[in-house]
Parts: structure tokens; C-alpha cells; sequence
């Protein structure tokens, strides 16, 4: 039975650990992040469908076609944990700081990939399992208007993509690409000449035709067919996390597995984060898929 002290890391700590998150995670780089409540937070979407109406004197105003729709966002708990030298609890506040550092480090990184594997793929990202919890909210499900991949024509998958959204009236702000996506546009030649160098040699360009863009291999986690996503990443989507972040210093037992923490002399770090999001609009975006899918 493991043995453990509780702490809350600074709100100064998790603003700078969010911040890395966006580095690394291709949602949270292209997306508006909202501050979630731990009991969640409903956003209303309110669609104005048809068009304005004139009205001659004495006619009867006509009704509008417009409909409010609420979208809820929940945090789910993501919880990550790492074993390092039980010198640590022994440690001055100073000579501790190294050992925070690198596990905040790494617990961005792998809280980055966790948001986009779950919002996207709608599994867990420990292992790569459907999550029934945030399957029902995830790209993979939610966002049936699809394009075809071909390799020899991502560029014309991006222009079909982009007419469908645009002839739904929505907006697009960013392209979340795989890297073979983003390896298939650099091969793009017309009469011998590159016609996208920004992605040659392993290249990941802050934006592309205007919009908002990144490469991700969490975009086409483990079997995901996914190789590209393109929509209103800006106003159709919505992330955030609830500010305390609970950290555990566990110095007794085996909580992860690797075997008895005292004859180890190690002592396991463990930090809760609780990340919701919510797609607001489906129709916003697209995906381009490998076929079969």
C-alpha cells in the first residue's frame, strides 16, 4: 500500500506548464483555450441559419431559423507519475527545484499528447484503448465529413477539404497534419519544381495558405487512420483545464508497478490534471483519411 504527502503545485507552475502544452500539443497550439469548472461548463452554440428578412409596412415579421444548442464540457482526469531519487524529500526547497523542473517538464509533454490523442482519437492514451468516457466526444467520432487520402494529391485533399467546410458557410483557421501527410506535401512537384519547400526536409511551418498549422504524430496515433484535420480550430473547438493540479510525493510502497519504493530509494511523483474540451460545431471541420477507414 503505497504512502504519500499531498501538495497543489503554484498557479505560476501550472500557467507554465499549460504554456509548454501548447508547444507540443497540435489542438492547444491551434485552438482558444477557456478556463473548465470542475463540475464542467456548457457553452451554447447558437446557429443562424437563412437570412434577414424585409419587412414592407404592416407585414407580419417572418420567423427566423435559428436554434440555440449546448455543448458541455466536463474535465476528465488525466494522471500522470514518475519515480525519481528519494534525495528529493531530503533535499533543501532550492536543490529540490531541479527535480520539479524536470518532472513538470515531462509531465507537459506527455499531458500535451493525452489531450490530443483522447480529443482526437477518443482513447487512452497509456495504451491506445477506446475510452468510453471521451470516445463520444472526440474528432474521430463526431466528425463525419471526410476526404480521401491520396499521397500523390494532399494538396488537392486540403482543396476539397476547404470546399466543403466553405460550402457549409463555416470558417477555417488551421490544418492539423501527420507526418507522412506533411512528407507527402513536400514531394509535391510540378514540372520537376517543389511547389511546398516549407515542409521539405522534416519541415513544420507555423502556417500554410494562411491558416494556422501543425505536424503531429499524435494525429495519426497507433492504428488511426486520421492523416490531416482542417477546420475552425479557432471558434468551433474549446479546451481548458481546472487551475489546481494536485501533486503526491509517495514515499512508501508500489504505486506504479516497478517495485518497492524504500529498497529502491526512490520516492514517486505523481500529478492530477483535470482537461476538458468540446466540439462546437462538427461541420466546421474535416478529416482526411486513409481509405478504408
Amino acid at each position: 500500500m503505497a504512502t504519500s504527502t499531498n501538495a497543489i503545485l503554484t498557479p505560476k507552475m501550472v500557467s507554465g506548464l499549460f504554456a509548454k502544452v501548447k508547444g507540443h500539443s497540435s489542438l492547444a497550439k491551434l485552438s482558444g483555450q477557456a478556463p473548465i469548472a470542475f463540475n464542467g461548463n456548457e457553452i451554447m452554440t447558437f446557429s443562424m441559419d437563412g437570412e434577414a428578412a424585409i419587412v414592407a409596412e404592416g407585414a407580419k415579421k417572418p420567423a427566423g431559423e435559428a436554434a440555440f444548442k449546448p455543448v458541455t464540457i466536463t474535465p476528465i482526469k488525466f494522471v500522470y507519475q514518475h519515480r525519481v531519487s528519494d534525495e528529493f524529500i531530503h533535499a533543501s526547497e532550492e536543490d529540490a527545484i531541479p527535480y520539479l523542473q524536470a518532472f513538470t517538464d515531462g509531465f507537459s509533454v506527455k499531458m500535451a499528447r493525452a489531450i490530443d490523442i483522447a480529443a482526437i482519437h477518443g482513447q487512452n492514451p497509456i495504451d491506445g484503448t477506446a475510452a468510453d468516457s471521451v470516445s463520444g466526444k472526440s474528432f474521430d467520432t463526431l466528425i463525419t465529413q471526410k476526404i480521401t487520402y491520396d499521397a500523390a494529391t494532399a494538396d488537392e485533399n486540403i482543396d476539397s477539404a476547404v470546399a466543403t467546410i466553405l460550402a457549409n458557410d463555416g470558417n477555417i483557421t488551421g490544418i492539423a497534419m501527420s507526418p507522412d501527410f506533411g512528407a507527402a506535401m513536400a514531394k509535391i512537384k510540378v514540372n520537376g519544381v517543389v511547389q511546398y519547400p516549407e515542409f521539405r526536409f522534416g519541415g513544420n511551418p507555423e502556417s500554410f495558405a494562411g491558416y494556422g498549422s501543425d505536424i503531429n504524430n499524435t494525429i495519426s496515433f497507433k492504428e488511426s487512420k486520421d492523416k490531416a484535420i482542417i477546420g475552425d480550430f479557432a471558434g468551433a473547438f474549446r479546451w481548458g483545464y481546472a487551475a489546481n493540479v494536485p501533486l503526491e510525493v509517495i514515499q512508501y510502497g508500489d504505486p506504479d508497478g516497478l517495485g518497492d519504493l524504500k529498497r529502491q530509494n526512490q520516492v514517486c511523483l505523481r500529478a492530477e490534471a483535470y482537461v476538458g474540451w468540446g466540439i462546437l460545431d462538427p461541420e466546421s471541420f474535416v478529416r482526411i483519411v486513409a481509405a478504408g477507414e
